[in-house]
């Protein structure tokens, strides 16, 4: 189960002052608040430049590269975005030189930036689940942080950011994992095994969604944000024809060793033991492929599939195999679950994930409204049926659409998850004072820790970064200085913490960073 992981996490924004304004605007809003605010309270320069130099977007892991001609716009993830900083800076009134940051590597390693219509944070690079959903969090920190710059400054209309994944109104946005493995494992033996596994993996961790449809066009409730806007089982879209399988090939490490899984199907979560599982009982699967223990339950149509199981919330539905078998998500669940328990190691992380995996599938199965305390989409249910038993609300009635939407809101005093965790009714797993320093602070096990290391140390001669290099710029040398990290597990607090502590300046740390007899960080 331990293996590098993170998340991408991006925001449904709204200014409910301005509903005509550029949500492009509105996100670069966000990134500046958080960037004045680091200004503030550390006093330096908070936004460095993302370097893409590396990025590959339209690599293709079945063996290709898609023409850009050929590519959707949202696609070039290797371009700025669609508003450049000098266009928004006019938008606001501003001269086109002013400081306008659409992107900041933060001190904690990660990356917040303007993923075209939203607010997206990046976790930093993290080695098990459980700090994969602390570092997720932490985001969910920053976001807020940000909110609460742009309602306190004068002149500018108060921004609600919310963790979910639809309009409602036919958009949705992504929360996305990546987890790297070996690129010795075909891509085809890991898309045949995880298809059935994310199709069915929506029962322990889907938000809830009122309205079944991409469009909304029936009333109900379901248990993915995210299912209905699926339409492929595999493909290289994020956007449009989204697919099960996502095959960018992108790793942001060692190419030859590594190949990053770019997860595009699930959901935001708020409660962190489903965002817990989810990162799991993935990893747990991801091994299982990787040894050849992966079970092969082969959906004959995944894709209505995914949408039959998110549209009932009782778990009863079944789905065809191309055996002709039919099975409801928990079954399928059970028989990943039952390979996992078999070949699993016994680190105590792993029995913790395969414990509450095993636990949440048997209630699920005799009472699902039990869960309510680890699962977003039963949580939100029960909230929801709670409204409409009180006040005889159909599923298609207007206040309901606003339940669900207020539920993701990331205000503590306005959403409902938050409201929930404070009267005790979900089962937390970090606390608040660690969100708060992983909001500062990189996990100390990867890459990560180097990258928000250089960014908190030396600020003002870190001009570029993304995640395999950080880019120096020293008073000594006419030539931009790169520093490759293509090994996330390098970098590390253990083999760079006593360099940081020594180096002088930022000259004296690259001297002694690139002077000793193994490279702390590149391979």
């Amino acid at each position: 189960m331990h293996r590098v992981m993170g998340t991408e996490t991006e925001y449904g924004i709204i200014a409910p002052g301005l509903l005509s304004a550029n949500p492009t605007l509105l996100s670069s809003q966000v990134v500046n608040a958080y960037a004045a605010t680091l200004r503030e309270g550390l006093g330096n320069l908070a936004g460095t430049r993302w370097d893409y130099t590396d990025e590959a977007p339209l690599a293709d892991a079945r063996g290709w590269r898609l023409d850009r001609s050929a590519a959707h716009p949202t696609q070039l993830t290797d371009e700025a975005p669609v508003l450049t900083a000098e266009q928004i800076a006019l938008e606001r009134g501003e001269p086109a030189d002013s400081a306008v940051l659409m992107n900041l590597v933060l001190n904690n390693g990660a990356r917040l930036y303007v993923d075209h219509a939203h607010p997206e944070y990046s976790s930093p690079e993290v080695t098990n689940p459980h700090d994969a959903v602390l570092w997720d969090r932490a985001g969910d920190h920053v976001a807020l942080t940000a909110m609460r710059r742009i309602a306190s400054t004068p002149g500018f209309s108060p921004v609600h950011l919310y963790k979910n994944n639809t309009d409602n109104k036919s958009v949705s946005y992504g929360s996305h994992e990546n987890y790297l493995v070996p690129r010795r494992v075909p891509f085809s033996q890991l898309a045949a095994s995880l298809i059935p596994f994310f199709v069915s993996r929506q029962v322990l961790c889907g938000s809830g969604r009122v309205g079944i449809g991409a469009l909304n066009q029936a009333p109900g409730y379901q248990i993915s944000q995210r299912a209905d806007f699926f339409e492929n089982e595999i493909g290289l879209e994020t956007t449009v024809r989204r697919p099960i399988i996502n095959t960018r090939d992108e790793p942001h490490a060692v190419a030859e060793k590594y190949r990053r899984l770019h997860v595009i199907i699930g959901d935001a979560n708020l409660n962190e033991v489903s965002n817990y599982l989810k990162l799991g009982t993935t990893a747990l699967v991801l091994s299982l492929i990787e040894h050849g223990l992966a079970p092969l339950p082969e959906l004959a149509d995944p894709v209505r599939a995914l949408q039959v199981i998110s549209h009932d919330p009782t778990l009863t539905a079944t789905v065809e195999l191309a055996d002709g078998r039919r099975l409801t998500g928990l079954n399928l669940q059970e028989i990943y679950f039952s390979a996992a328990s078999r070949a699993a190691d016994a680190d105590p992380q792993t029995a913790d994930v395969l414990r509450r995996w095993e636990g949440l599938l048997g209630t699920l199965r005799t009472d699902p409204s039990a869960a309510a305390g680890q699962v977003d989409w039963v949580a939100k249910l029960k909230v929801l049926q709670a409204y409409r038993d009180r006040d005889s609300l159909e599923w298609g009635d207007a206040r309901l659409g606003l339940i669900d939407l207020q539920y993701a809101d990331l205000r503590p005093d306005k959403g409902i998850y938050h409201r929930l965790a404070r009267r005790g009714d979900v089962e937390l797993l970090v606390g608040q004072a660690e969100v708060e320093r992983a909001a500062v602070e990189p996990p100390r096990d990867t890459r990560a820790y180097f990258r928000g290391k250089c960014i908190s140390t030396f600020p003002a001669q870190v001009v570029g970064a993304s995640w395999d290099s950080i880019i120096f710029e020293l008073p000594s040398q006419e030539r931009l200085q790169r520093v490759q990290t293509r090994e996330p597990l390098r970098g590390t607090a253990a083999l760079t913490e006593q360099l940081f502590e020594q180096a002088s300046d930022a000259e004296d740390f690259l001297a002694r960073l690139l002077s000793g007899p193994e490279p702390s960080v590149a391979p």
